[in-house]
């Protein structure tokens, strides 16, 4: 156990011939990090300039399990983004360091611990996005009578809310949202408490989180869609759908783009035009995209 412990040595020997190895990062201690480790003992990220071979592995080495996750650059800046995994900043910050051929972690790290306004941008835009489909959602389902789901759907978006409330006061969401939010924003930590521990009926306090989402919504929808109305405001022609979802900047985002441009456009932020589409058949028109007037 002690060379898999104390030395990177018998990682290199496993990963170090792989074509295209960038990065290897060990984080260890799951006492400490709970749930990062996916309930195995180890966790290894291998990280590579072009696509690997393999995805995920489980590996056993004497009693220590050990997850293996080989993953492209860009798929860590969008495990980043994305929010999918939740454990992916504390792996990257604080995970042992086992190779960096060209600095890729360090950098990394230094982006991470700075966390600069195109990164902000572009994971509250994600986050946005969720919380806006999460609270449709159980509004939908509230109005269907289906109050478990309804349940379901409004915590979600409360979590999504909590996130973007941490990012914009410069902190990493992390697997312990709530107790975050406790000290940070205690106005949507009150929500969470009267969404799962009030005396009200399950109906009630639903509909109040609702109502409160409803307006988070609509508030912050400027804020949070600062990154999408910079990209449409940044040529005079309009833009569709397909190209939007080719910019650099958005590309590889988990972004519902049809939902935040008509909420755009519903709210006077964004304004849509139409154009002929010949391909598309007789009498059928694209939608674009274009700032408002005055915006």
């Amino acid at each position: 156990m002690s060379r898999l412990d104390t030395s990177g040595l018998f990682y290199m020997d496993l990963f170090g011939r792989e074509d295209g190895l960038e990065s290897l990062l060990l984080v260890i201690d799951p006492y400490s990090y709970g749930g990062l480790n996916d309930g195995m003992d180890r966790l290894v990220v291998a990280v590579f300039n072009k696509p690997p071979l393999r995805d995920v592995e489980h590996w056993m080495w004497g009693e220590t399990r050990i997850q293996v996750n080989r993953i492209t650059m860009d798929g860590v800046e969008k495990w980043i983004t994305s929010g999918e995994h939740k454990g992916v900043v504390q792996w990257i910050l604080e995970g042992d360091v086992l190779l960096d051929r060209n600095g890729y972690l360090s950098d990394l790290r230094r982006r991470l611990a700075e966390w600069p306004a195109e990164l902000k941008e572009r994971k509250i835009l994600c986050e946005f996005t969720k919380l806006t489909r999460t609270y449709l959602q159980a509004k939908e389902d509230l109005k269907n009578g289906q109050l478990l789901d309804a349940y379901s759907n409004i915590l979600s978006a409360l979590h999504h809310w909590a996130d973007i409330s941490l990012i914009e006061e410069g902190m990493h969401p992390e697997l312990t949202v709530w107790v975050q939010m406790r000290r940070v924003n205690p106005g949507i930590y009150k929500l969470y408490e009267e969404l799962t521990t009030s005396s009200e009926t399950l109906e009630q306090r639903i509909q109040l989180v609702l109502l409160a989402c409803e307006f988070s919504v609509l508030t912050k929808l400027r804020s949070c869609c600062a990154l999408l109305l910079r990209i449409v405001s940044s040529r005079p022609e309009p833009w569709s759908v397909p190209e939007l979802q080719r910019h650099p900047e958005l590309d590889g985002l988990q972004v519902d783009l049809s939902l935040v441009l008509q909420k755009l456009v519903m709210k006077g932020l964004l304004r849509e035009s139409t154009r002929s589409q010949r391909e598309a058949g007789l009498g059928a028109m694209e939608i674009r995209y274009a700032p408002a007037h005055g915006e």
